[in-house]
């Protein structure tokens, strides 16, 4: 074993040319003492559970890193910050449920990145890939994923092949801008016939690849059972609010009629019949009280 001049190597492992090997020693966490200009670094096959973003950001020059078959469990914001010039990551095998936003948002040279087969990282942000725009191989195998957003492959310009089977993908209308990605894309899918939906039961089996049009036709064309219940919801909520607000108009209406024609005799109570003829004319006079108006206008004694 040749030794890095003037730098140690930690206990166990094999440092020589600028190459520290820590592969299977059964270590539980990040090795102190690897030399600052090492530039492939083996840490595969322990039990590592954390990746220290300070003691990582002192290898400056490292290109490769291998962390596959440990116990990691979070990649935090900037844990690769200080490892710009990366060009290959293989984080599979571990024990991920999560993945910040920002995790890889420094690793504009990395080529190649590996998270397959981290069964209960169930999701991925839109954010994740942003700033990895030189990325040509990725790999998503047996990860549990369910859906990816297609937003997340924007920046992907440079990406030439992409792993997607074994994962229990949903094939909604939440997924349909994503497939239409993986046809227009012409990606090269080593796995595409076991890349397949689970979900509904009508596409269950199809290859996410070939879901693109009957999705399109499902999601835009048709509406589910959920979209009929629905819109029979909203008619029913109009046609009860149509006949409360008649009723309500009617009865006050009601109201306003009583007050305005009997505003003495029933004030606040339901209108009552009103009585025959005309209100607003004057009553006929009798036959006496003629006979006796017409006396006086001629001057003539009145006729008791």
């Amino acid at each position: 074993m040749v030794l890095v001049s003037g730098s140690k190597c930690p206990n166990n492992c094999q440092c020589q040319d600028q190459e520290v090997i820590c592969t299977g020693i059964q270590l539980t966490e990040y090795p102190s003492e690897i030399p600052l200009n090492t530039r492939r670094l083996y840490l595969n096959d322990n039990k590592i559970r954390f990746l220290p973003a300070m003691n990582l950001g002192l290898l400056s020059d490292l290109v490769y890193l291998d962390c596959q078959k440990n116990r990691i469990q979070e990649v935090m914001d900037y844990t690769f910050v200080g490892v710009f010039r990366l060009i290959y990551l293989d984080l599979s095998f571990n024990n991920l449920t999560f993945i910040s936003p920002y995790s890889f948002s420094m690793l504009s040279n990395l080529l190649q990145l590996n998270i397959s087969n981290n069964p209960h990282l169930l999701s991925l942000n839109k954010y994740t890939f942003a700033n990895t725009s030189s990325l040509r191989y990725l790999d998503l195998r047996n990860t549990g994923l369910q859906t990816l957003d297609e937003a997340a492959f924007q920046n992907l310009i440079t990406l030439q092949t992409l792993y997607l089977s074994g994962n229990p993908w949903k094939c909604n209308c939440f997924f349909l801008d994503f497939t239409i990605y993986l046809i227009v894309s012409h990606l090269n899918y080593p796995d595409e016939q076991n890349a397949t939906c689970v979900e509904p039961t009508e596409l269950a089996g199809w290859p996410i690849t070939k879901v693109g049009n009957p999705l399109r036709y499902m999601c835009i064309t048709n509406l589910d059972l959920q979209d009929y219940i629905f819109l029979l919801l909203i008619s029913f909520c109009i046609f009860c609010a149509g006949t409360v607000a008649a009723w309500l108009t009617g009865i006050l209406g009601d109201q306003g009629c009583c007050k305005a024609s009997y505003p003495a005799i029933n004030p606040q109570g339901p209108c009552p019949n009103p009585p025959p003829g005309n209100l607003d004319s004057e009553p006929e006079p009798s036959p006496q009280v003629s006979k006796w108006t017409a006396a006086l206008d001629s001057g003539l004694p009145l006729a008791l």
